[in-house]
């Protein structure tokens, strides 16, 4: 039993217009990385598709490629790890996949909880560079 965090990485990466499109595999590392360094003591599993598929696991984050479908490997991941008694939370902002996780008896969070959202500086005003406190 445990915490897992399931990320469907295609949904992620796509949420933040960042030019992802023109390295999707390098934008599926960074998150990886960015998962990595979370604090917690969750299970995450990354679950990449398509272009991104051959980004591998990293201490602290087990990336699994789906050989078709991504939300399908996702639903599959998290029904088998609440069929063992774990608590899971699957983060998307698909609204299919939302329903489809949460017949299985897991939860869903957004993009927003694992991405940084960068928030815009307000002209004239001044300080650091970064505008996240905390970072």
């Amino acid at each position: 039993m445990g915490n897992v965090l399931i990320v469907d990485a295609a949904n992620v990466v796509g949420s933040v217009p960042d030019g992802w499109w023109r390295d999707r595999r390098g934008a599926a590392e960074r998150l990886r990385d960015g998962l990595a360094a979370r604090d917690g003591d969750e299970e995450i599993v990354l679950v990449v598709e398509g272009a991104a598929r051959g980004v591998g696991s990293v201490p602290g984050v087990r990336v699994e490629a789906a050989p078709g479908s991504g939300d399908d490997l996702i639903v599959e991941l998290a029904a088998a790890r609440v069929r063992a008694g774990c608590s899971v939370v699957v983060v998307t902002a698909d609204r299919e996949l939302r329903e489809r996780i949460r017949a299985h008896g897991a939860r869903c969070v957004g993009p927003r909880a694992v991405r940084p959202v960068d928030r815009p500086r307000r002209p004239g005003v001044s300080g650091s560079a970064s505008p996240r406190r905390g970072s």
